[in-house]
């Protein structure tokens, strides 16, 4: 697949005059013109429609269909290649019992804030409440950890449907990836489907994946872009996903830089690789003044047992996700620029003349 481009006009998409079909097509549709690339299809009965619009979607080239029976097993599927690639993974799955197989990589996706969508299938509103073959109560399923649920009434072939289908693929990207609020993670579709539940599906041409929403800046959240000062005996803490910008910080600054191998900032000169036992000498550890965390440390008890002293200033530096690690309870939590390219030290203000240099960062 080329690189990805907004296309200037949806693409066409033949009507079949099924209603299932026609809706899963535009939604689906929606979804990659939205910067979706993968889709991820546990099959059943009632989520035929969405099985078989995938499928098209990849025969047309405009996505990438990985079909898994095990619901569980999508699931997690769809959580790494949302973390791999980047860009929100659709996972679908059929009403009943198979939804709630789900319900752990959703959990996994709020706690690490990726932007999952799940799209369950479900009975109409006349078959629900009655116990109905392969029938649960599916809306609100995943409760307070989706960024949004949607009990979307099953089509029936009106005008507008695709258009309306379009712009609801289009807004779970947007919630999603916190296009508004900072605060990525995943999503609930929940459709109805009326029988007949499916046709044959008409080839897709000139579909056309677009760019992904952008998340947020630090400013939808409150958070502030702060000045580092020079003077306290600062250490730099890379948790799970802090990425280069806290290895950029530690260079700068000349700060210790304590990085798990999960945290993509594990190199450069300031990198401490024993931290664990320095953090527990006193000579070391017991000099540290201020600590700077990135991503989310979780390999390590001195980690937290350093942030929680009260003698050491805490900046947790999280520019999205409404949640910050913060095992004291007592770190500032601040944000930086969100534009992709801009520097944290910039933003932070550190230099190494300002006195937060390697001769006063070393503890």
């Amino acid at each position: 697949m080329g690189d990805p481009r907004v296309s200037e006009e949806p693409a066409e998409v033949e009507a079949t005059g099924n209603p299932a079909t026609d809706y899963a097509l535009a939604l689906l549709a929606g979804f990659v013109e939205a910067g979706v690339a993968d889709i991820v299809v546990s099959p059943g009965s009632r989520s035929q429609a969405l099985a078989l619009a995938a499928a098209e979607l990849e025969r047309a080239g405009a996505a990438r269909l990985h079909v898994r029976i095990d619901e569980r097993v999508g699931g997690f599927l769809a959580l790494g290649l949302t973390r791999e690639t980047g860009a929100p993974t659709v996972i679908v799955t059929t009403s009943g019992t198979a939804t709630a197989n789900l319900h752990p990589a959703v959990l996994e996706a709020h706690e690490a804030a990726i932007p999952m969508i799940v799209v369950t299938a479900d009975r109409p509103s006349e078959l629900r409440g009655i116990r109905s073959n392969q029938t649960t109560r599916q809306d609100g399923l995943y409760g307070t950890v989706v960024r949004a649920s949607h009990d979307v009434t099953a089509p029936v072939g009106a005008d507008g449907e695709p258009e309306e289908a379009r712009a609801l693929a289009r807004s779970a990207v947007e919630e999603a990836v916190g296009a508004a609020t900072a605060d990525p993670g995943p999503v609930h579709l929940n459709v109805g489907f009326r029988e007949p539940l499916s046709v044959a599906v008409p080839p897709v041409g000139g579909l056309v994946r677009g760019a992904l929403p952008a998340t947020a800046g630090p400013a939808a959240l409150g958070r502030e872009v702060v000045e580092l000062a020079g003077g306290p005996l600062t250490v730099v803490v890379a948790g799970a996903d802090a990425g280069a910008k806290a290895a950029e910080l530690a260079r700068t600054g000349g700060y210790p830089l304590l990085a798990e191998v999960s945290s993509g900032a594990r190199f450069g000169p300031e990198l401490v690789v024993a931290y664990r036992e320095l953090l527990r000498d006193e000579s070391f550890g017991g000099r540290v003044e201020r600590a700077v965390v990135f991503g989310h440390p979780t390999l390590s008890r001195e980690v937290p047992a350093l942030l929680m002293r009260d003698d050491v200033e805490v900046l947790v530096v999280a520019p999205t996700g409404r949640e910050a690690y913060n095992p004291g309870r007592r770190a500032r939590v601040v944000g930086v620029s969100g534009h992709p390219q801009a520097s944290t030290c910039a933003a932070l203000r550190c230099a190494r003349g300002s006195g937060a240099g390697s001769s006063r960062a070393g503890a």
